[in-house]
């Protein structure tokens, strides 16, 4: 299937990753939904207290 979003490699103490793993099967999301999930709460907390960042497609799409 094909997306348009970008594949990137994370890594993690196994710990904490099985514990997000854990988190993630509670709320019936894959691991990485739950990761793209707290990504985005992350995000959207920052711009909540620093504005919005701005983001030029060029900058993502034409490296």
């Amino acid at each position: 299937m094909k997306t348009n979003k970008i594949q990137t490699g994370i890594r993690f103490e196994p710990e904490l990753l099985y514990k997000i793993t854990f988190v993630a099967k509670q709320n019936k999301r894959s691991l990485n939904a739950q990761l793209e999930y707290l990504a985005e709460l992350c995000v959207s907390e920052y711009e909540k207290e620093n504005g919005q960042i701005s983001v030029d497609p060029k900058d993502i799409y034409n490296k």
